[in-house]
């Protein structure tokens, strides 16, 4: 028999998917207002690998990572989700978002992505969010699966999320060695 234990805080991320009618800079001051201060940021590129948000959010998407400086109890992804959810309906003009908000976590060996819909391969967390194993880190780097969405498993995501894993690690032996 194992015995339970809590699980090492994990480093709350983002992705943003957005349309011309968001300003990047205020949208992530506000992101910072809800999860506090940012501390990396990816690159932003051009949403081109699907067309799932053109016919509700336009054409020529934006996308960008963020993670943040704060360490959380994985449980609270659920509490991120039905804030980003909310902040999305904020943002939305006549029923149609203008903002795709992403929250997930990185721990050790994988990325998790918080979702609203249940499929064979994610986990119910509670209150209406289900979490998906994404990415798993292996051999030294991040690692698609075969449900992991084309913008996580580019080079430039597979990058910006081994830096965060990077951060997170001297940011948890930091955490640890205070305690």
């Amino acid at each position: 028999m194992g015995i339970a234990e809590i699980a090492e805080p994990v480093c709350l991320i983002c992705g943003i998917t957005y349309n011309s009618s968001i300003n990047q800079d205020n949208a992530l001051k506000e992101l910072e207002q809800h999860f506090g201060p940012i501390e990396l940021r990816s690159e932003t590129f051009s949403f081109s690998f699907t067309d799932y948000y053109q016919e509700e959010m336009g054409a020529d998407l934006k996308k960008l990572f963020v993670s943040f400086r704060a360490l959380i109890a994985p449980e609270e992804l659920i509490t991120a989700k039905i804030i980003t959810n909310n902040l999305e309906l904020e943002h939305s003009k006549n029923g149609r978002r203008n903002v795709n908000l992403d929250p997930g976590y990185i721990e050790l060996a994988k990325l998790i992505l918080a979702t609203t819909k249940n499929f064979d391969h994610r986990v119910y967390l509670g209150k209406g969010i289900y979490g998906d194993v994404h990415l798993r880190f292996r051999g030294g780097t991040f690692r698609p699966l075969e449900w992991t969405y084309p913008d996580y498993s580019q080079k430039l995501a597979i990058n910006f999320f081994s830096d965060v894993r990077s951060w997170y690690r001297t940011a948890l032996a930091a955490q640890k060695g205070v305690q």
